[in-house]
């Protein structure tokens, strides 16, 4: 049997079995909605506050709302993309009925290309839900993006600089958000300290001509130190933003069972085709190396 006639048989019992699992050959990632779309994510960035379960839907809107449940502090979901309008955003206990009262509320409007971060911010007593813009246009010539998000509560002020150099900036005060600087790319190790002696961090990180970043910095988790982490937003010019760790959003989250579905229909199909000896090769996922950044 030729390999033309194997590939056209391949490709039709694919078809069949697919569709007999009630599935079909689209790239879920791919947006279906029409027209100009932004880009929001969502953080809990208040120290003191307990998880939350955080919804997200449209204004004016009787579509049911995506929900990123259990969202503890330090954690920043993916960017979602989603069509232009105002959006809702709410904030209730982890674990508590969507009909109870939200703990906060705030509303995004989404302009078209625009990226924007909704985040819970201050201590628990003090608690507000902000919406951060985002500037994910890349750097100029061959340069990366970086800006310091502040969200310790055991340095209510602090300043970053380069390990053992100068320092990138100063002053930078709880539940608040730098500027971008543009930076030249590279390994480096970057210290946040607290003022008047307070706690200090260092984090690696290896950053990549023209992306855009976010270093968060948050309380550790035991004792009075602090936490730096480095989020790509954007990654390579022109791609579509990155964000953050992703929380597990209800309505975007993929089937677990849908590769183990898939997975089996390619065994029924490969079976069928007679094709034998087929191998599959498991790739390591690139671990994005960290750095530190460089002064201005």
């Amino acid at each position: 049997m030729s390999t033309h006639v194997i590939v056209r048989r391949v490709g039709a019992l694919a078809t069949l079995t697919l569709a007999a699992l009630g599935l079909s050959i689209v790239d879920p990632t791919v947006a279906t909605a029409a027209g100009p779309v932004g880009y929001v994510r969502l953080a809990h960035l208040s120290p003191d506050t307990p998880d939350v379960d955080v919804y997200l839907n449209t204004v004016g809107s009787s579509a049911a709302p995506k929900v990123f449940p259990g969202v503890g502090y330090g954690v920043v979901s993916t960017y979602l993309t989603v069509p232009t309008g105002t959006y809702a955003v709410a904030m209730r206990g982890a674990g508590a009925p969507a009909s109870d009262p939200p703990v906060l509320t705030t509303n995004v409007t989404v302009a078209a290309g625009k990226a924007y971060t909704v985040a819970g911010v201050g201590r628990h007593a003090d608690l507000g839900l902000r919406v951060i813009p985002d500037d994910l246009t890349p750097p100029s010539g061959s340069r990366s993006k970086v800006r310091i998000v502040q969200a310790s509560v055991h340095a209510p002020v602090l300043s970053a600089a380069i390990s053992g150099g100068n320092t990138i900036a100063s002053d930078i005060a709880f539940a608040t958000t730098t500027g971008y600087y543009e930076v030249t790319p590279g390994r480096w190790t970057l210290r946040v300290r607290g003022t008047n002696n307070g706690p200090t961090s260092t984090v690696s990180v290896h950053l990549q001509p023209g992306d855009v970043y976010s270093l968060l910095v948050l309380d550790a988790k035991s004792g009075g130190g602090l936490t730096a982490q480095l989020r790509v937003d954007a990654a390579m010019r022109g791609t579509m933003p990155n964000g953050g760790v992703p929380t597990g959003a209800g309505g975007t989250q993929r089937d677990p069972l849908t590769p183990v579905l898939l997975g089996a229909a390619l065994l029924v199909v490969l079976s069928a085709a007679g094709i034998t000896g087929y191998g599959m090769r498991r790739q390591r996922a690139r671990t994005r190396e960290v750095g530190r950044v460089p002064a201005r």
